[in-house]
C-alpha cells in the first residue's frame, strides 16, 4: 500500500509541471481513496501528511528521510 501511495504522488508530481489537470485530478483521487481505505492501518505520521495533503513530506517520508518540520497544509489568512 505504500508503494501504492509512492507510486501516486510521483505521477502527481509529474503531472503538475506537465499541466495535465486530468492525471492531477486522478492522482488526488487516488491518495485520497488510498487514505480513506487505509486511514487505519496506515501509520499516523503518513496519515497525517495525507490528510493535509502535504505530499512532498509524505513522499520524503516514505523514502525514509525525516520531513522539515512546520505547519502542514494550506494556512488562512488572518
Amino acid at each position: 500500500m505504500e508503494n501504492d501511495i509512492r507510486e501516486a504522488i510521483l505521477a502527481l508530481h509529474a503531472a503538475i509541471p506537465a499541466g495535465d489537470g486530468a492525471a492531477i485530478l486522478a492522482q488526488t483521487a487516488r491518495l485520497d481513496e488510498l487514505l480513506t481505505r487505509h486511514r487505519d492501518t496506515l501509520p499516523p505520521q503518513l496519515a497525517h501528511f495525507l490528510e493535509k495533503r502535504s505530499y512532498a513530506k509524505a513522499l520524503a517520508w516514505l523514502g525514509g528521510e525525516t520531513p522539515a518540520a512546520g505547519a502542514c497544509g494550506p494556512r488562512s489568512k488572518a
